[in-house]
């Protein structure tokens, strides 16, 4: 009984660390929603868009590296020193060619006058970013969790904190009565009109906040470079960096592209990204999940590759986590009319069609993620990149013929269509290599029912009983439905999972 187990108590720790970390960062949608208008907001994450690519490129997946190279004692002080020296040269010689062509940038994205500062804010977080990598690599490596998590939680800590203040308690200061002493303190250096520019100094602080905390973990550091090493590590984080590029082209790409290729001015186009970002943000219930399934079963699938039943109990794992995500995704849909108010404005509600849509693309990529076992385990790595690739091909090609015609909704399709296709592929190339034997009729039947009870509730029963208190009880009823039944049928097998 161990096993299941184990995998659900490492998902729920990883869940209150790495996860609690990222739920915490998702609060600050309801600040941003409540003090920025739509486009403003298009601003904040079309930039962090661009973000999570640079930091694939910056630091060229040179971490992963040193888990791999680093592994063993005795290899551990030259890896760190060989792969940390490489990313400080690397650091400081794109930080100046990308400060000095932060300009040029800003007008190649077409970002306003008033925002193009930002762009040389955002380099110098990129820059803080990528050399807490390394460290925060190096704490891993030795088992210091709680140190990781302290000093990861204390970033997140300080951010919010620091947004809290520039979007908040300073416009509340300015504009209070008998405030006369903190008036004065603020005054002379806040900018009401800075508005968005303060989401990206919280940032930049919190972050050389992480770096400085990490200054223990630099102990023993000595600038060289052992060039053999340093060729194998790159040889060995190359493909992972066009793998981590593909991944990032897949979620990303839609918040760079609609600025671009939606067919309205520029400020309704920035105003559309904004509503798309927001309600985008409320699909995080199963993207969370999603990732503390992640984190816990990567592990667990190497741990136990060796025993005779594996395939066996990952197919089990996969069918489980699915139906987990479908009840997750009944109760989001079902209660939508709750959770919008996440987002406080209600200019940003006219996108909440897009929610169900991402809920099922988030569903769809944590089974990949149970899918892509077979090239793990097997050395193939390179087929990650391979299907990474036709991934982002198909991402870019939606958005690029959809976004004209049907706005975000068009990209929603996309991520969707995207990572079902990469499932489908992980699973077709897979089997030949480790098979896995899941109860796909039976997925396919739960997954038909889920949707009908949603179309059921979207179509037929909130039109009709929108306003009326008796809908919420109804809800539970639907939600009940389908748990009882999947239970009914599933409850058997799950125990003897669970007792093997």
């Amino acid at each position: 009984m161990a096993l299941i187990k184990k995998l659900a108590g490492d998902t729920t720790i990883y869940g209150l660390s790495s996860v609690f970390g990222k739920v915490i960062n998702y609060l600050l949608v309801p600040l941003y929603t409540l003090v920025f208008a739509e486009g403003e907001y298009g601003i904040v994450s079309e930039l962090y868009a661009y973000t999570a690519f640079a930091m694939v490129i910056l630091l060229y997946r040179m971490e992963t590296a040193y888990f791999r190279f680093g592994a063993e004692k005795s290899n551990r002080s030259n890896a760190f020193n060989t792969g940390m020296t490489s990313i400080l040269i690397s650091t400081i010689f794109l930080t100046v060619a990308l400060f000095f062509l932060a300009n040029p940038f800003a007008e190649w994205i077409k970002l306003r006058e008033v925002h193009q500062p930002l762009i040389k804010i955002l380099v110098f977080i990129w820059a803080m970013d990528v050399l807490c990598e390394m460290p925060f690599a190096r704490l891993r490596l030795e088992g210091r969790a709680l140190r990781f998590a302290g000093i990861k939680l204390t970033n997140i800590g300080v951010n919010i904190g620091l947004n809290l203040f520039f979007l908040l308690f300073c416009p509340f200061v300015l504009q209070a009565e008998n405030w006369d002493w903190a008036k004065a303190l603020i005054e002379p250096w806040y900018d009401p009109h800075f508005g968005i520019g303060y989401v990206f100094v919280a940032n930049l602080i919190a972050s050389l906040t992480a770096v400085l905390l990490l200054v223990p973990q630099w102990s023993g550091f000595a600038f060289q470079l052992d060039t053999g090493l340093w060729k194998k590590m790159v040889g060995y984080s190359a493909p992972l960096i066009i793998a981590g590029l593909a991944g990032i082209t897949n979620e990303m790409l839609d918040r760079v592209l609609l600025k671009h290729l939606l067919p309205f001015s520029l400020e309704e186009n920035e105003r559309q990204l904004g509503i798309y970002s927001a309600c985008y943000k409320l699909a995080i219930f199963m993207a969370l999940f999603t990732q503390a399934f992640r984190y816990a079963a990567e592990p667990f699938f190497f741990q136990h590759a060796k025993n005779s039943k594996a395939p066996d109990l990952y197919a089990a794992i996969g069918k489980y986590f699915f139906i987990v995500g479908l009840l997750a995704f009944l109760v989001v849909t079902l209660y939508l009319d709750i959770f919008k108010h996440f987002l406080r404005r209600e200019g940003y509600w006219e996108g909440l069609g897009v929610v169900p849509i991402l809920l099922l693309a988030n569903l769809m990529l944590g089974l990949y993620y149970n899918l892509s076992v077979w090239y793990k385990l097997t050395d193939k790595t390179i087929m990650a990149s391979w299907i990474g690739l036709g991934g982002a091909l198909v991402t870019a090609l939606l958005n690029i013929w959809w976004i004209p015609v049907f706005g975000y909704v068009g990209s929603a399709w996309a991520t969707l269509i995207c990572y079902t296709l990469m499932c489908l592929i992980s699973y077709i190339v897979g089997k030949n290599y480790f098979r896995l034997p899941y109860e796909w009729g039976r997925m396919l039947l739960y997954t038909s029912f889920a949707l009908f009870l949603f179309l059921m509730h979207d179509h037929l029963i909130n039109p009709i009983m929108e306003s009326h208190w008796s809908i919420y009880l109804l809800r539970i009823a639907m939600i009940a439905l389908f748990v009882i039944p999947v239970w009914a049928e599933e409850k058997e097998k799950l125990r003897k999972l669970v007792a093997a």
